[in-house]
C-alpha cells in the first residue's frame, strides 16, 4: 500500500494541472506535461498564438436539435466569415476549420470544472501527427472552442 501511494504522490507531484487545481489532467497528456511548470505547461499545451484565431461566435437555433453557427475567422493574415450547420459548437468549428484548410480529427474530448471555469482537453489529429491543447474558459462552449483552435495551431504551425 505504500508503494502506491509514492506512486500516486509522483505521479500527481508532477503534473501541472495536480498542482494548481487538485485534479489530474488525462493520462496521456498526464505523461507528456510531467515535470512542467504551470507556465511550461500552458505555453506548451495551449499557445496563444497560431495561423488560426477565432473572433465573432454566433448561433441561431433551427429547431430539431440543429443550429447555424456564424464565425470570423482570423487565418494567417486574412480575416473571414464562416459558417456551419450542426449540432453543436464542436461539430460545426471543425467543419468551419476544414473548409478553410485546416484540417483536425478530435481522438479525445475531456472537460473539467476548475476554480477558473471550465478546462478543455483536447487530443487532435492531422496528417500523422497527433498533439494534444488546452484551454481554460469560463464557458463549456468557448473552453472547447478555444481548445480546437489551440489544436488547429499546434497541428498546422
Amino acid at each position: 500500500m505504500r508503494t502506491s501511494q509514492a506512486l500516486a504522490t509522483t505521479t500527481f507531484s508532477n503534473d501541472p494541472f495536480f498542482q494548481r487545481f487538485g485534479t489530474h489532467l488525462p493520462r496521456d497528456l498526464r505523461a507528456q506535461a510531467q515535470g512542467l511548470s504551470w507556465t511550461e505547461f500552458a505555453q506548451r499545451f495551449s499557445p496563444t498564438g497560431g495561423p488560426v484565431r477565432l473572433g465573432s461566435w454566433t448561433s441561431e437555433h433551427l429547431g430539431a436539435g440543429r443550429h447555424t453557427f456564424t464565425a470570423t475567422l482570423g487565418l494567417g493574415d486574412r480575416i473571414s466569415s464562416a459558417s456551419a450547420t450542426a449540432t453543436g459548437p464542436i461539430a460545426a468549428l471543425t467543419s468551419m476549420l476544414f473548409d478553410a484548410g485546416f484540417q483536425l480529427e478530435i481522438l479525445s474530448f475531456h472537460q473539467q470544472r476548475t476554480s477558473e471555469g471550465t478546462a478543455t482537453f483536447i487530443l487532435a489529429e492531422h496528417d500523422g501527427e497527433r498533439r494534444w491543447a488546452m484551454s481554460i474558459a469560463e464557458d463549456c462552449n468557448a473552453s472547447a472552442r478555444d481548445a480546437i483552435i489551440a489544436a488547429a495551431n499546434l497541428l498546422h504551425r
